[in-house]
C-alpha cells in the first residue's frame, strides 16, 4: 500500500510538474528549462539527502548499483526530459502525454527480454490500445487542425490575429507541429521506459539503500552530462537569454520533478514494478485536467485526443497488469481467462 501511495504521489507531481514546464517553453528555449530543473534538481536531492541523514548511506551503495543509477539519471533526466521537454514545445502536452506514455510498452518489453518476464495475450491487446491511442490523438487533432485552417477566418479573428500585441496574439501564435511533436515524444518514450529498469537494477543490487541518496547519485551524475554542453557557445547563449518571467515557471516545474522523481524512487523501492507502473499511469489524467486548468489556451484539447487518452490509458493497465489478477477482478469465463493468460513470450 506505501508504494501504491508513494506511485499516486509521483503521478500527481508529475503532471503538475508538465503543466507549469509548458507554460514556460511557450516563450523560453528546451535548454533553459533544463539549465535550470537540472541542477535545481540535484539541489533538491541534496537537501532531501542531507534532512533524512542518507548522506554516510552514499558510501554504501555498492559500485554497480551507483553506476545503474548514474546512468538512470542520465538516461532520465538529460536524454529523456530533453525529448519531453521540446515535444511539449512542439505540440503541447495533451498531445505529447499520450506518445510519451508508451514508455510503459518499453518497460515491459525490456521487463521481458532481460528479466524474462512473461507477456500474454491482454498484455498484447493493451500494447495495440496504447498505440491505438497515441495514434488517434495525433490524426484526430491534425485533421481538426487542417479542417480550422480551411475555413476563412471572421472579421474578429483577423482582427485580433494583426493586433500584435497581449495575450490574444500568444494564443492565436501557438501552431502544433506535429510530426516532430511525435518524434521527440516517441525519444522521450524510450528514455522513460529504460529508465525505470535501472533504477529496479540498482536496487535489486542494493535493497538496503537510501532512496533519497540513489536520487542524489542520479541528479549529480545528470548535472555532470548537462554540464559538458556548455562547453558549446551557443548553448551558453541560448541559456543567456532566459526570461525572469519564465524563471518562476522553470523553478516551479524542477521543484516539482525532483518531488515526483523522489516518490517515484520511494515506491520503486519498496513495490514491485508491476505494482508501481500501471499507477504511474494516472499521471495521463491528471496531465489532461492540469493542462486545461492551467494551460488552457496552449493546449489541443478535443474528442479525438480525450478518447485516445483514455485508450492509451486503459491499454498501460492491461500491459503492466498482472494478467491473473485482472481476469480474477472482472470474473472472467474460464475459455476467456485461459486464452488471455496465454503467454506469447517470457517464461
Amino acid at each position: 500500500m506505501l508504494g501504491a501511495f508513494f506511485a499516486a504521489l509521483g503521478a500527481f507531481t508529475f503532471a503538475l510538474n508538465n503543466a507549469m514546464l509548458r507554460r514556460g517553453v511557450l516563450t523560453g528555449t528546451v535548454m533553459q528549462a533544463m539549465a535550470v530543473t537540472v541542477p535545481v534538481g540535484a539541489t533538491g536531492f541534496l537537501a532531501l539527502a542531507a534532512v533524512a541523514g542518507a548522506l554516510p548511506a552514499l558510501l554504501d551503495f555498492p559500485p554497480i548499483a551507483a553506476a545503474w543509477m548514474a546512468g538512470q539519471g542520465i538516461v532520465h533526466f538529460v536524454v529523456g526530459r530533453f525529448f519531453n521537454y521540446r515535444a511539449s514545445q512542439l505540440v503541447g502536452v495533451n498531445l505529447s502525454a499520450p506518445v510519451v506514455q508508451l514508455q510503459v510498452a518499453v518497460t515491459m518489453l525490456l521487463a521481458v527480454l532481460t528479466m524474462h518476464e512473461p507477456f500474454t495475450v491482454l498484455q498484447s491487446i493493451g500494447a495495440v490500445l496504447m498505440l491505438a491511442g497515441s495514434f488517434a490523438t495525433q490524426t484526430q487533432s491534425t485533421q481538426r487542425t487542417i479542417a480550422k485552417a480551411a475555413r476563412p477566418p471572421s472579421p474578429a479573428r483577423e482582427a485580433a490575429a494583426h493586433a500584435g500585441r497581449g495575450e490574444s496574439d500568444r494564443k492565436l501564435s501557438f501552431a502544433p507541429r506535429y510530426l516532430a511533436g511525435f518524434l521527440f515524444s516517441s525519444g522521450a518514450a524510450i528514455a522513460y521506459g529504460v529508465s525505470p529498469l535501472m533504477v529496479r537494477l540498482a536496487f535489486d543490487r542494493a535493497p538496503q539503500a537510501s532512496v533519497p541518496a540513489g536520487g542524489m547519485i542520479a541528479y549529480v551524475a545528470a548535472t555532470l552530462a548537462f554540464s559538458l554542453l556548455l562547453v558549446r557557445p551557443a548553448v551558453r547563449r541560448d541559456i543567456g537569454g532566459l526570461k525572469p518571467e519564465n524563471v518562476r515557471w522553470f523553478v516551479w516545474a524542477a521543484v516539482l520533478v525532483t518531488v515526483s522523481q523522489g516518490f517515484v524512487y520511494a515506491s520503486l523501492a519498496v513495490a514491485p514494478l508491476m505494482v508501481v507502473t500501471p499507477i504511474l499511469q494516472l499521471s495521463l489524467i491528471f496531465r489532461i485536467f492540469l493542462s486545461w486548468l492551467i494551460n488552457r489556451e496552449y493546449e489541443v484539447l478535443s474528442t479525438g485526443v480525450i478518447v485516445g487518452s483514455l485508450a492509451a490509458i486503459i491499454g498501460s493497465l492491461l500491459v503492466s497488469l498482472s494478467t491473473d489478477f485482472a481476469v480474477t477482478a472482472l470474473a472472467l469465463p474460464e475459455a476467456i481467462a485461459s486464452a488471455l493468460r496465454y503467454r506469447l513470450a517470457g517464461a
